[in-house]
């Protein structure tokens, strides 16, 4: 349960560290699996809990979050969980309005338009004051956790959330952002390092506040080419990661490892693998073996499985989980899906999935 009367530190001791350690590139006795979107809609328990109440104001309760949080791991022998929050809590702290739309997702109320429109931003961010909610929500589920599993703390990338920014939505082609590339490089600039040094607090404060691992969600890496993603993702991407290990060396907090999951960026693994993370995250459309030879021995894999390989029945689950093990190899890899669970996802699907991971690595570990 998630009451909210325990200290605020003294956090209990963690049982399995699995998780961690391939991420650090130690040995495991078998692959890790956790998945994204695993506190989710795909969950009847989680249409319970929700209701009909509104996406965010969810999100700034640190009580359902926590809920949240655990429910996946009362159903599935995850290896870690990952805080329940969006990644659009971060231009909410910059003062933009975000509402999240029945069957469209999120909508801003008043995207970027013009240039001028970056002056109606804040231009220094109390990350504490704006998203403390999500700190409470972290350490209240570090508690609750019991020392189960790791907790993994998150936020978008700074041209992720340009691009929603701009667009004020999802979009196919995210050609109003991109043209603020071509059009505004210097505006363009200026927005993605105001991100970059809201996002690095954030990502501090949730270490602060109990989480064990970050990621860093660049998931409209896609719509952009390696010349864009050079010029505009690649150098705030590095200096996150810079910043807040330095800065979690500077406050004595722990040096916890950090996953870059850039989507649809096959072109960029090299350089995602150089660029100051332990775990580099993929997609499902790259094969193991090639993104084993890019990102060299140093860096640890997560992914990659298709989320869509859920819609099959689980023995075919199970066989392609093998594969997919028998290509990453156990070692220094994290399994995963290539992105989020979908909402009409059978959990017993998620489940079997788990569970082939574990089982199959265990067979090739000792074999």
């Amino acid at each position: 349960t998630c009451s909210l009367l325990r200290s605020p530190k003294g956090f209990p001791k963690l049982k399995n560290d699995t998780f961690l350690r391939a991420a650090r590139g130690e040995e495991t006795e078998y692959t890790p699996v956790w998945c994204m979107r695993q506190a989710g809609r795909f969950l009847p328990e989680f249409h319970e809990i929700r209701g009909s109440q509104d996406f965010f104001t969810t999100c700034r309760s640190p009580k359902l979050c926590c809920e949240l949080t655990l429910q996946p791991l009362r159903r599935f022998p995850l290896d870690a969980a990952i805080i329940f929050s969006d990644i659009l809590v971060v231009p909410q702290a910059l003062g933009m309005e975000v509402v999240m739309v029945s069957g469209k997702g999120p909508v801003f109320t008043e995207p970027l338009k013009e240039v001028e429109d970056l002056l109606k931003l804040r231009q220094k961010v109390d990350v504490t004051a704006e998203l403390g909610y999500v700190f409470q929500a972290i350490t209240l589920t570090r508690h609750s956790l019991e020392g189960k599993v790791p907790l993994i703390g998150f936020s978008g990338a700074p041209w992720t959330l340009m691009s929603y920014m701009i667009e004020g939505g999802g979009s196919t082609t995210m050609a109003k952002a991109k043209s603020w590339l071509y059009r505004h490089p210097e505006a363009s600039h200026r927005l993605l390092r105001l991100l970059a040094d809201v996002i690095i607090d954030y990502l501090v404060g949730q270490v602060a506040a109990g989480a064990q691992a970050l990621q860093l969600f660049e998931s409209h890496a896609g719509h952009l080419g390696p010349q864009l993603f050079q010029d505009f993702a690649l150098p705030y991407i590095r200096d996150i990661a810079q910043a807040v290990k330095s800065k979690l060396k500077e406050e004595a907090l722990p040096l916890v490892p950090m996953i870059i999951f850039a989507k649809d960026a096959h072109y960029a693994l090299r350089d995602l693998a150089h660029a100051g993370y332990e775990v580099v995250g993929l997609d499902w459309t790259i094969r193991p073996q090639e993104a084993r030879a890019q990102v060299g021995k140093d860096v640890t894999l997560q992914g990659n499985l298709d989320p869509c390989a859920l819609y099959a029945p689980k023995e075919k689950i199970g066989e392609l989980v093998k594969k997919m093990l028998e290509s990453f190899g156990t070692q220094r890899y994290i399994a995963n899906l290539g992105h989020g669970i979908y909402p009409d996802m059978n959990p017993e699907h998620v489940g079997a999935f788990v569970e082939a991971v574990h089982a199959h690595s265990r067979h090739i570990n000792k074999h």
